[in-house]
């Protein structure tokens, strides 16, 4: 389970570098669609902070328990 987890916050990390490519590529040509790009690579780099953050939190109450 905790694999999971580890491999979905760096899924995050994947969406917001093709994001911030496609932001690169789409600036100077459509305007609209890079801002559509911008709010995805924001979303992707919270919720990779949110998702390590609770997985640290579920980690640290498993090893608790354990003891």
């Amino acid at each position: 389970m905790i694999k999971i987890l580890r491999y979905t916050e760096y899924l995050y990390l994947a969406v917001a570098v093709v994001s911030a490519f496609e932001i690169y590529e789409q600036w100077n040509i459509d305007r609209q669609r890079a801002y559509l790009f911008v709010f995805f690579g924001i979303v992707s780099i919270g919720m990779f902070i949110f998702k390590k953050t609770y997985r640290k939190r579920f980690e640290e109450r498993q090893k608790n328990n354990k003891q």
